[in-house]
């Protein structure tokens, strides 16, 4: 497997993603968008994205706060993150930079891209696919649901899963519910998993490091649910993909 990092420009900021090839690879290939937790692009995504990898996929872990940067202090973090969450323009700016890195590829087929993301990365997903952009398919894991433009639903183009913790703080039943709404309202292609006794943040095993089991906590059994219903999503939405004009 070969790892090249991509630098690009998106929200005024210089990304430096990584991108992930199984070197057995011949022709152009599925491409994944690998969108990380809020802290920015680490080792859960990046072996998210290594994982892909060897299942054929051309995987692209995604920067998420420049350079490929890491906040980990939370104070920073809630500072840098409660603006950015109000602003759609620029969570889209950040995310459709990443789509067009990865599709200027010469080993990614360009109809056949879909987006995962992880907490604020799923909301990167989700917002990529609101504005429109030609993706099958979103997974958000432990994802954000809400968003400052909700009637953009009615401009997404593929499906959407969403797997979920039924008791995530972070994601209450309020916006599980106002999401449900937004989908069916737009008439999106949507499915939606809830685990539960399930917490935030539990396909990442580092979450148990925080400290704050009633908020972020590892799940092995909803990670490997969530991980092969992924699988088979993205073989549904990329096998479809193959006819798309």
């Amino acid at each position: 497997m070969s790892m090249e990092f991509l630098s690009y420009q998106a929200d005024g900021l210089l990304m430096r993603s990584q991108l992930y090839v199984e070197g057995a690879q011949r022709g152009r290939c599925p491409g994944v968008l690998v969108f990380p937790e809020a802290f920015g692009l680490g080792d859960h995504a990046a072996e998210v994205a290594q994982r892909l990898a060897k299942l054929g996929y051309v995987a692209l872990a995604c920067d998420l706060h420049g350079n490929g940067s890491l906040v980990t202090d939370f104070g920073a973090l809630m500072s840098i993150m409660e603006p950015l969450r109000k602003d759609a323009e620029r969570i889209r700016a950040r995310s459709k930079g990443a789509l067009d890195t990865l599709r200027a590829r010469p080993e990614v087929d360009p109809t056949r891209i879909a987006a995962i993301g992880y907490c604020f990365g799923g909301s990167m997903a989700l917002e990529l696919a609101r504005n429109g952009s030609d993706i099958v398919g979103v997974v958000g894991l432990h994802s954000g649901l809400t968003t400052p433009a909700p009637d953009d639903a009615k401009n997404i183009k593929g499906k959407i899963l969403i797997c979920i913790g039924a008791d995530d703080p972070q994601v209450g039943a309020d916006a599980r519910t106002a999401f449900e709404d937004e989908m069916r309202r737009a008439k999106v292609d949507w499915r939606m998993n809830i685990y539960g006794g399930v917490t935030h943040s539990f396909t990442n095993p580092a979450a148990n490091s925080l400290g704050k089991p009633e908020t972020f906590r590892y799940d092995a059994k909803a990670d490997a649910r969530s991980w092969n219903e992924m699988l088979v999503f993205l073989d549904e939405v990329f096998d479809e993909g193959v006819s798309r004009p």
